[in-house]
């Protein structure tokens, strides 16, 4: 008779599967609430204290870490001394291991989860039993998610085996499950050293997209294991196509930017950039700062909202060509504009608000990966020193809008501002003066008037050219972090103008 070993948190399916096993001639051992739930069932189950000799001890912390268990698992049927061992300790083997694990990650996620709690829910002898047998799938059968359950049976009904394939399949899952688990743990334990020697990071996959960047490359969506929230958390699609690489990618980018802004705020973003943003009394307001600061550029973008779209704004957004839409609410008339646009991704965010942003920032590159800090720390204005001009609470507010925007342009970044509106935005240059005349230059060209705007600079003028550039365009003020070894003539051409600048001390390249 083939023997399967049950031992489960999660229950779901269990008795059913059980029963299953039953009809198709297997034994069953199981282990404490496992062995209870399946004799409540009325199925016939050897608990498997009766197999060890010794009940669980330890609070529950040993119960199946005994070489009857274990030799039963790792024993290979085809090895005869492997066969001789089991027969000389009078040890049966086990054909099906089924196994999930303590729930160590939703115990962690709990914001009032005390140390003890937390500990307790590290699984050792779950994962022991499944690593051992899917090292050994071979000759038993590795499961640790129901979902597996029918696939298993439907081959156990139709050849009375599980193919080889399959066995692998399983045994790699198997491993992924530890790995992912013992990730989540180190990374509690090690919380607090934000560069340990070794960076453990596990994913799930959330969705597979239909392709990458470019039509011809493949790709998926995964959310880190461990974190609190993620790009997608408590996100609801209401309407239109399945979200793309592209749209993700600039979804994140959008709302990193939008977290930062005073509400209430829109954020348009094309190809990781953003094209428009804008802060207003009314949310009606902030998006048409945001599409009138580049209309063009705003076409099919990836628009994010901090409140919620009402009718007015809804028939507005309509209007557009959107990618995304992502809002913390929508009018049900607002809706009904919207769906008529079959392309456009409507999302609702239902958590409102990224509520952790303290994981790392990776950035792969062959081979390996570059880890750092997330940029999202706001500067101190104590620190920041104004270097040469007056600065009234208009031009402060309008600067410091502008420094924010800049953190999320790629370097070379330039962005002029006003009133709580881009005008323009230079990203991605190789030089800095390029970025400030591709900045200006759109503004001009969508009718902006830059007398009195004001310029953020993600980096230092290393010469005085740039400032100048946007000093003749009528450009009032200027925040950059300062450094340059040419300082002093930047300030002496801004002083010139008759304008101001603010050296902020830090810089904000992005790329």
């Amino acid at each position: 008779m083939r023997r399967a070993l049950l031992s489960v948190y999660d229950k779901t399916g269990i008795a059913a599967f059980a029963e299953e096993l039953c009809r198709l001639g297997f034994e069953l051992v199981a282990s404490g609430g496992t062995a209870r739930l399946l004799a409540d069932n009325g199925i016939a189950v050897t608990p498997v204290e009766e197999l060890t000799g010794f009940a669980e001890m330890l609070g529950h912390r040993v119960v199946t870490l005994h070489p009857r268990v274990h030799a039963g698992i790792l024993a290979r049927r085809d090895l005869p001394a492997d066969v001789a061992d089991l027969e000389r300790h009078g040890i049966d083997p086990f054909d099906l291991v089924c196994v999930n694990l303590y729930p160590f990650e939703d115990t962690i996620a709990r914001l009032d989860v005390g140390w003890e709690d937390a500990i307790e829910q590290i699984d050792v002898g779950g994962p022991a039993m499944l690593r051992a047998a899917a090292k050994n799938h071979e000759h038993v059968i590795p499961l640790c998610r129901a979902e597996d359950y029918d696939t298993v049976l439907d081959e156990l009904r139709a050849s009375g085996g599980v193919s080889t394939s399959t066995r692998r399949s399983l045994a790699a899952r198997a491993f992924s499950t530890t790995a992912a688990y013992d990730t989540a743990v180190a990374g509690f334990l090690g919380g607090d050293e934000p560069f340990p020697e070794s960076v453990v990071a596990a994913f799930e996959r959330v969705a597979e997209l239909a392709y990458g960047e470019n039509p011809h490359q493949r790709a998926a969506y995964y959310r880190q294991r461990g974190t609190r929230t993620h790009l997608l958390a408590r996100v609801e699609q209401l309407h239109g196509r399945p979200l793309s690489f592209n749209n993700l990618n600039d979804l994140s980018a959008a709302r990193l930017l939008a977290l930062e802004l005073e509400e209430p705020a829109c954020v348009i973003v094309k190809h990781a950039n953003p094209c428009g943003a804008g802060v207003a009394a009314t949310i009606e307001e902030a998006y048409e700062k945001a599409l009138a600061a580049d209309p063009v550029s705003a076409y099919g973008g990836v628009v994010v909202l901090t409140h919620a779209v009402s009718a007015s704004l809804g028939a507005r957004l309509a209007e557009q060509f959107v990618e995304v839409l992502f809002a913390p609410g929508y009018d049900e008339t607002a809706l009904e504009a919207l769906v008529q646009k079959p392309a456009t991704r409507i999302l609702h965010d239902l958590e409102r608000r990224l509520s952790d942003l303290s994981e790392p920032d990776f950035k792969r590159v062959l081979g390996g990966v570059l880890v750092q800090e997330r940029d999202l720390k706001p500067d101190p204005l104590d620190e920041m020193d104004v270097a040469c001009g007056s600065l009234g609470p208009d031009v402060w507010e309008d600067l410091l809008f502008a420094w924010t925007v800049v953190k999320h342009v790629s370097s070379n970044a330039i962005v002029i501002a006003r009133g709580g509106q881009t005008l323009g935005i230079g990203a991605g240059q190789m030089s800095r003066v390029d970025a400030v005349r591709i900045a200006v230059e759109k503004a001009q060209a969508l009718g902006h008037a830059l007398e009195g705007a004001v310029l953020a600079s993600d980096a230092f003028f290393p010469f005085a050219d740039g400032a100048q550039v946007a000093l003749e365009a009528g450009i009032g003020a200027i925040i950059q972090p300062g450094g340059s070894k040419r300082d002093d003539e930047v300030v002496a051409a801004v002083s010139a103008a008759g304008a101001a600048m603010v050296f902020t001390g830090k810089r904000h390249f992005r790329h």
